[in-house]
C-alpha cells in the first residue's frame, strides 16, 4: 500500500520541503463531514492518526461506507483529476490528525516542477491502484464462488 512516506521518499530533500512547506497539521474531531460526493474537492489529507470513513450516496437510504482509511494513507484523489469533484463522500470515525493540502497550489507546483509532479502522479496513481485491488478483493469475497478470492 502507498503511504506518505513513500510520497516522500520519491522525491529530493529540496521537493519534499516544497510540499511540507504548505502542508498545515489539522485536528478533526469524531463525525467531521470532510466532503461530500459530487462537490468540489479543493484539498486532501494524510491521515496522521485516527480513522476516516469512505462513503457513497445510495438513494433512498443512509450512505454506505465503501472503505475506512487511517494512519499514513492517502485521503482524497479526485483533487488531482478534472473536473476536481469527489466520487465519495468521507468523515471521521473518531478524532482525527492530519496533514491538510491545498489542491489549486499542489497542482501549480506539479506543473511548474516535473520532478515534484511526477512523484505526486506517481504516489496518487499506487493509491488508486491499491484501492481498486482490494476493492476487487472484497467483491470476490462477497460474490464469487467460494474461495475464488485470495486471502489478505
Amino acid at each position: 500500500m502507498a503511504s506518505a512516506q513513500d510520497l516522500f521518499d520519491a522525491m529530493p530533500p529540496d521537493r519534499r520541503r516544497k510540499l511540507t512547506d504548505i502542508a498545515r497539521e489539522v485536528s478533526l474531531p469524531r463525525e467531521t463531514r470532510l466532503f461530500e460526493e459530487g462537490r468540489r474537492a479543493d484539498r486532501f489529507w494524510i491521515i496522521r492518526s485516527g480513522k476516516v470513513a469512505l462513503d457513497q450516496h445510495v438513494p433512498g437510504r443512509r450512505a454506505a461506507v465503501v472503505e475506512t482509511l487511517g494512519r499514513g494513507e492517502l485521503l482524497g484523489w479526485s483533487w488531482l483529476f478534472p473536473p476536481y469533484l469527489w466520487h465519495l463522500g468521507a468523515g471521521t470515525t473518531g478524532p482525527v490528525e492530519a496533514v491538510e493540502f491545498d489542491a489549486a497550489v499542489v497542482r501549480d507546483l506539479c506543473e511548474s516542477d516535473p520532478v515534484l509532479g511526477r512523484a505526486v502522479y506517481r504516489y496518487v496513481a499506487e493509491t488508486v491502484a491499491d484501492r481498486l485491488h482490494h476493492t476487487r478483493v472484497r467483491l470476490l469475497d462477497l460474490y464469487g464462488p467460494q474461495g475464488s478470492g485470495p486471502n489478505i
